[in-house]
């Protein structure tokens, strides 16, 4: 077995690793359905691979270790990964979520959980005052984001693992900007993790999926109940891919992090943009608690140009940079919240929590930093409206 102490060689080397087998370094692709029993009441440790597989199996190790979790559950898509973290509760219940979170968080509650009597409030968690005063006997958890997607506001993580514990209700952080590279939320006192792994611990932008990972063997039993039972279960190829996404995390993420921090700076400073959202900068919010918290400030960006700039012909200016959904992939992505990732908030609650019309998101990628700005200058220079 390697032997290692830190997150670079855990990500090569972490969960279950190789082939007993045949030693191969790989986890084989296990591309099947079902398993062979050799009598009645007896198998291998496999029975159907929803039930379990042994790719995903090895997926879910990893994750877990990464996060420092006691198990991890691997997931066809992010969203299948929130809907089974949301199917923990139940009719009566409510659960309080950050004031900007991605779109799909709140659609899902919004359209399908509150039609079961699942409710939802939007709570500032940045105000931790604010937030345990809106703790009621319904409220069963509190699934926050930080930085938050768009306005990459910073929440103290383990500020809101002691409000949940002294209320005994759960703690749920969505970590897809940080990644367990940058963000052990665990290790802050937090009960369930989630990400999107389409995006940074993929990194390629080549697949979907959803990982959770819980702190203690109860909510690992939960968890792993609704996961045969609902069904929404990453595949065996896909599972296979993410691992080999996440060898690469720790190089990739260096790299991000490191045009990011060059671009904020230059979008901070240049006379067109009105403001920056990137708790990297000193002057950002939150930027103290994300420096106690996390590693770094990440690499997604959010910023606002002046009015006299038009957004459409910036977007429509950009040569490198593609405007498309989705964030985390070695490319560089750029999008517009209110119509794209957030359109599904309705436009009074976007304008109260500051997700304006103009809104630009920068998920900055690993191509050369200098091939990067001078396409944002291109396109910003583009924009003036004359």
């Amino acid at each position: 077995m390697a032997e290692y102490s830190k997150i670079e060689s855990a990500l090569i080397h972490g969960g279950i690793y190789g082939d007993a087998a045949t030693g191969a370094v790989n986890v084989p692709i296990y591309q099947t359905s079902t398993y062979e029993q050799p009598e009645l009441g007896r198998n291998s440790g496999w029975e159907y691979s929803r039930t379990g597989n042994p790719t995903r199996a090895a997926l879910e190790a990893l994750i877990a270790e990464l996060e420092g979790g006691t198990a991890g559950f691997a997931f066809g898509s992010g969203m299948a990964a929130i809907t089974a973290v949301l199917s923990l509760f139940q009719a009566g219940d409510r659960v309080i979520i950050s004031s900007n979170v991605y779109g799909g968080t709140f659609r899902v509650l919004d359209k399908v959980f509150r039609n079961f009597g699942l409710g939802y409030e939007i709570v500032d968690t940045t105000d931790l005052q604010l937030l345990e005063a809106r703790i009621t006997p319904e409220v069963k958890a509190i699934l926050v984001e930080s930085p938050a997607n768009p306005l990459l506001t910073v929440t103290d993580l383990a500020g809101v693992a002691r409000i949940a514990k002294a209320h005994g209700v759960l703690s749920i952080v969505d970590n897809t900007f940080m990644t367990p590279y940058l963000q052990r939320p665990i290790a802050l006192g937090i009960d369930i993790v989630l990400h999107s792994a389409t995006k940074y611990l993929g990194g390629h932008s080549d697949l979907i999926a959803g990982l959770v990972v819980v702190n203690d063997d109860a909510l690992a039993e939960r968890m792993a109940f609704i996961q045969n039972a609902t069904g929404g279960v990453l595949g065996p190829f896909d599972s296979f891919l993410l691992i080999r996404g996440i060898k690469t995390l720790g190089v990739r993420l260096d790299r991000h992090v490191a045009n990011a921090e060059c671009a904020a700076a230059f979008l901070q400073l240049h006379k067109a943009v009105k403001k920056v959202y990137y708790p990297g900068l000193p002057d950002a919010q939150g930027y103290e608690v994300n420096r106690r918290q996390a590693k770094n400030g990440g690499a997604m960006i959010s910023f606002e140009l002046h009015k006299n700039y038009d957004v459409r012909r910036f977007f429509r200016s950009l040569r490198l940079i593609a405007l498309a959904e989705s964030l985390g992939g070695v490319e560089s992505l750029v999008c517009h919240p209110a119509s794209m990732t957030h359109a599904s908030i309705p436009k009074d609650i976007r304008d109260r929590v500051g997700i304006t019309d103009g809104l630009i998101r920068l998920s900055i990628g690993i191509e050369n930093i200098d091939d990067l700005l001078q396409d944002l200058e291109r396109a910003i220079e583009e924009s003036e409206v004359r």
